[in-house]
Order: C-alpha cells, then sequence, then structure tokens
C-alpha cells in the first residue's frame, strides 16, 4: 500500500472560513492540516453543553435518542457508545467503486472545518483524530453510491467515520496527486482524480492495520460525535471546489482554442471587439472576446483577409458567437464561486449547538444549494464542449474550411486525417449533453418518509466530473485539429500567441503528414492541457500592453 505523498504546506483549519484554494490543497497537493489552538479552545467549551444534556433526563436529538425515523426511542446512557458504533457501522453501507483520493480527502477536511466551528459538540480528540489520519496520507475506501444529498452525504462521511473507529478498508494503490502529476495507476490521459481516473484498486487493506502502522489510534465515539461526523454536505461541496478549479483552467483555454479555430478558417476578429461587447455588458463575454482578441493579435493569417476585397460578411455562429456562449460558462462559474464561498462559512450540522448552549434542529443539511450550482456547471460544460465540436467539423469539412484540405489529411482518399477524431468529440459531446441533465430535480424518499425530499447533490457532483473531463477531451481535438490546420496556412504566419499554442502541440504530437495512431496524440494533448502549460500562453499574452 502506497499512501498519498504529504508534503509540508499547511493549512490552518479554525473556526473561521476556509478557502477552495485551501481546499485544493490539501485535495490534491498533500498539504497538512495544523488546528487553530483557539478552535480547539472552543470545542471543549462547546462539549461541556453536550455532556451537561448527555446526563438531563429530557431527550435531545443525536445526544440521547436514535436517529431519523427512530428519533422517539430514548437510549440509556450506558448504550450510548453502543448508539454512535451503530450509527456509523449502519450509515456506512455504500456500493459501487471507491470515490477519488482527492474527493476523499476534500471531504474530510471540509467536515473537519464544520467540526472546528464549534457548532457540532464534538470533543477536540475527535477534530485531532481526522486531521491526523488526513496527515497520514491513509485514504480510507468511500464508495461512490449512498448519498442522497440530504441529511448530509451520509453513506460516504459514514465511510471516513468507519475509518477514524479503526474499521473498514483502506486504497491500497497510490493516493491522489501530490504537487504534479498523480502517482497512481491510471487509464493513459486521464485527469488525476477525475471520473475518468479511477484508481486502480490493489490489495485493500483493513483500515485497523493501516492505521497501526501509521501510529494512529482507533476512536471511540461520544454522544453526538456520529452524526457530527456525518450529517454535512462536504462530498459534494469538495466536488463543486475541485471542478471549479479545473474550470477556470479549461474556460481560458477554451477562448485560446475557439481563437486558433476562427484563425484557422479565415475567420475575422473584429466580432471581438470591446465596444461590441459592451452593449451587451456581461462580464464573462468581454473576458472571453478579450482573450480572443489578445490571442489573435498581429496574426498574419486574419490580416491576409481583412481588406475591403474579402467576400465574406459575417462568420457561423460557432466562430462569431463563442464569446457569449463562453462567457456564459464564465458567469454560472461566477455564481457557483459564489455559492461555495458562503459554504466553506457554513456550519452544517444535525442538530447544532448555538452560542448560548441551546441544541437545536435544522434543515442546513439539505443539499440543494450545492446541487443546483453543480447541475448549472454541467450545463455550460455541455454547451462549451457542443461549440467547440462546431468548429472541429467546420475545419475538417472541405465545403466550409475555405480552402484547407479534406479532413485535413495528407493524401486525402489514402489518409482519413482527424476524421475519426471529430466522431470521439460528437460522441463524448453527445455524453456531456447527458450528464447535463438535472439530478437535483429528482428526489426519492428515504429514512420511512422522515426523509421525504432529497437533494441529489452527490449524484449531481459526480456526473459534474465526468462532464469536466469530457470538456477536456473535447478541447484537446480541438487544440490538436486547430494547430495542424495552421500549419496548413503556411506561409501565412499566425499571431504569436496562437503559434505558441501550435508550437507547443508540435512538441508532443507531429505536424501534417501521413495518418498516425491517433489516440497517443489526444491523450498527448490532454495531457499537455492538464499540465497547465497552454493556458501560460494565454495568460502571458493577456498580459502583454
Amino acid at each position: 500500500m502506497v499512501p498519498m505523498t504529504i508534503g509540508t504546506q499547511r493549512v490552518v483549519v479554525g473556526a473561521g472560513p476556509m478557502t477552495a484554494a485551501q481546499v485544493v490543497a490539501v485535495a490534491r497537493e498533500g498539504a497538512r492540516v495544523e488546528l487553530a489552538a483557539d478552535g480547539l479552545d472552543r470545542l471543549a467549551k462547546v462539549r461541556g453543553h453536550i455532556d451537561e444534556l448527555a446526563h438531563s433526563e429530557r431527550p435531545v436529538y443525536g445526544v440521547s435518542t436514535g436517529f431519523g425515523a427512530l428519533a422517539l426511542r430514548h437510549i440509556p446512557p450506558e448504550r450510548r457508545t453502543d448508539l454512535q458504533r451503530s450509527l456509523i457501522r449502519s450509515h456506512a453501507a455504500g456500493a459501487g467503486a471507491p470515490v477519488e483520493p482527492e474527493v476523499v480527502r476534500a471531504m474530510m477536511l471540509l467536515r473537519l472545518r464544520t467540526l472546528m466551528t464549534g457548532h457540532t459538540g464534538v470533543r477536540p480528540e475527535t477534530a485531532r483524530a481526522l486531521a491526523e489520519l488526513l496527515d497520514s496520507g491513509l485514504i480510507p475506501v468511500v464508495p461512490e453510491y449512498g448519498s442522497l444529498g440530504c441529511s448530509g452525504d451520509l453513506a460516504p462521511l459514514a465511510a471516513v467515520a468507519l475509518a477514524l473507529m479503526g474499521e473498514g478498508t483502506v486504497l491500497g494503490g497510490a493516493g491522489s496527486r501530490a504537487g504534479a502529476e498523480d502517482s497512481r495507476p491510471m487509464a493513459e490521459g486521464a485527469r488525476p482524480g477525475s471520473e475518468g481516473a479511477r484508481p486502480v484498486v490493489e490489495g485493500l487493506r483493513p483500515m485497523a492495520e493501516a492505521m497501526s502502522e501509521a501510529g494512529l489510534t482507533p476512536l471511540t465515539l461520544a454522544e453526538k460525535e456520529g452524526l457530527a461526523l456525518t450529517n454535512g454536505t462536504d462530498g459534494m461541496l469538495g466536488m463543486l471546489l475541485l471542478a471549479i478549479a479545473d474550470l477556470h483552467r479549461l474556460f481560458d483555454l477554451a477562448d485560446l482554442t475557439a481563437a486558433m479555430s476562427v484563425e484557422a478558417q479565415l475567420g475575422t476578429d473584429r466580432v471581438f471587439a470591446a465596444d461590441l461587447q459592451q452593449l451587451r455588458p456581461h462580464p464573462g463575454q468581454a473576458v472571453s472576446a478579450a482573450n480572443m482578441l489578445a490571442a489573435l493579435a498581429d496574426s498574419e493569417i486574419v490580416a491576409s483577409h481583412r481588406g475591403e476585397d474579402c467576400p465574406r460578411v459575417q462568420d457561423a455562429y460557432s466562430l462569431r458567437c463563442a464569446p457569449q456562449v463562453h462567457g456564459a460558462a464564465r458567469d454560472t462559474l461566477a455564481h457557483a464561486e459564489t455559492v461555495a464561498e458562503r459554504e466553506l462559512s457554513s456550519a452544517i450540522d444535525n442538530p447544532v449547538v448555538l452560542a448560548d448552549g441551546r441544541v437545536e434542529s435544522n434543515g442546513n443539511f439539505h443539499g440543494a444549494p450545492v446541487g443546483y450550482v453543480l447541475d448549472f456547471l454541467a450545463i455550460a460544460i455541455a454547451d462549451v464542449a457542443s461549440i467547440a465540436e462546431r468548429r472541429t467539423d467546420r475545419m475538417l469539412d472541405v465545403h466550409r474550411s475555405h480552402g484547407l484540405p479534406a479532413f485535413l489529411a495528407d493524401d486525402p482518399g489514402v489518409d482519413s486525417g482527424y476524421m475519426i477524431a471529430q466522431y470521439t468529440q460528437a460522441g463524448i459531446v453527445s455524453e456531456l449533453k447527458r450528464c447535463a441533465v438535472p439530478a437535483s430535480v429528482d428526489s426519492i424518499p428515504s429514512s420511512a418518509m422522515q426523509e421525504d425530499h432529497v437533494s441529489m447533490g452527490w449524484a449531481a457532483a459526480r456526473k459534474l466530473r465526468r462532464a469536466v473531463d469530457g470538456l477536456t477531451s473535447v478541447l484537446a481535438i480541438e487544440l490538436l485539429t486547430a494547430a495542424r490546420a495552421l500549419d496548413f496556412r503556411a506561409p501565412l504566419r499566425p499571431a504569436p500567441v496562437t503559434a505558441a499554442a501550435r508550437d507547443l502541440v508540435r512538441e508532443r504530437v507531429p505536424g501534417p503528414g501521413p495518418d498516425r495512431h491517433l489516440a497517443p496524440d489526444i491523450a498527448a494533448v490532454e495531457r499537455l492541457i492538464r499540465s497547465g502549460a497552454v493556458n501560460q500562453i494565454l495568460e502571458q499574452g493577456v498580459s502583454k500592453p
């Protein structure tokens, strides 16, 4: 078993909000966690209220009663340790393949953050145990299915709580990424931590054995702690934050690949002018148009058909309207970030301990706020991928590509060029449209109708991860195709930015020539995208005066 490599960076977890960057650092880069001393003092103080309630005659949900539809059952003091243990064992009822290590770590960190707010009533030693498990690099096995997104991500979080108790299993493969590329086995070209990069589970080991080797001691849960460890939306929020980080890069990349496609198809850059964007002042649209203008600056290809003698009046929608589509996706992403920031300041549990010591039931565990934006992002991704596929198709069609060879083939007829790469794009786009069907509109009642409306936010998060992977592949194919189309425009030179992107691709994939095995080329460009090197080219171009 190879646990995750833990780095030297530290993230302090206290009673205050956490940033998205901190979550990504712990989830993907192996950053350590440090518990704020004042936060631990607060936990000890708040725990006193729970201890008082545990010894009172008045039944308190989660402290001295059963759970869900069994909340009317009063549990005597001598059975309450059994109550907590039974809660976790019974709720760790997931099924399916293990979710990705980065998702597990994000979920653990976010639950720890809520524990440290002092509103859950856990003991300081419980927060310390969760922090130590994170820093050990051990990845508890969390099955994919089991959360309905209401009463929290119950089964996934229960799998982590089970690990704290020294039960369950730990992933036997390598952990999630620790800085650069993920070290664990994965499919060629798959994104670390992604749906397409499902870990190869080799030799799952008992958690008790792994904890002993790591010097960790299993935790015995006290009153209320079982609920506190499971009653949160941390899984779906963690996946939202990871997707947001990926989509910032991918939406910028889409602007660059769109600019390359416009240039390769002898399109105009005039439609991206700032004064035209101001007529419809959506912030994301302005950013995308500016990115495309910067990418096309000083292009000999664009300049070659800018004169009055050019017979083309206007470009196809997939070229001309790219800022409108990409911009709408950017604005959707901005809304998702707003929701995520609010969630990062939230204390989600049921019941909660208030500042005056009251323990009150509530409905803050409902995943609707997160589930909605997870679905919104899947819709945006599907549309960005769809317009990219249309641009690719135009470059391959001899009747619409303005002088490019059919399918960009070296010898059309003998060679098929990138014909089937577009098929792959189309297949992925079709899948992305299915992923765009909202999960959050569904609800299946549970717990004997006590939990009669649920969010399905976890399901929305799972399909969003597939969508992020799909968009990466679609943009990789557009980048590959546009780079080849620009080669065919020689001796005219592309813009400095698009030329740099083309040249970067050429470091991994040869230029035009006889047909070659294309799947490895697509995978190579996917890896290039995930490295962030392509985005750096656009960033440098935009930053120039």
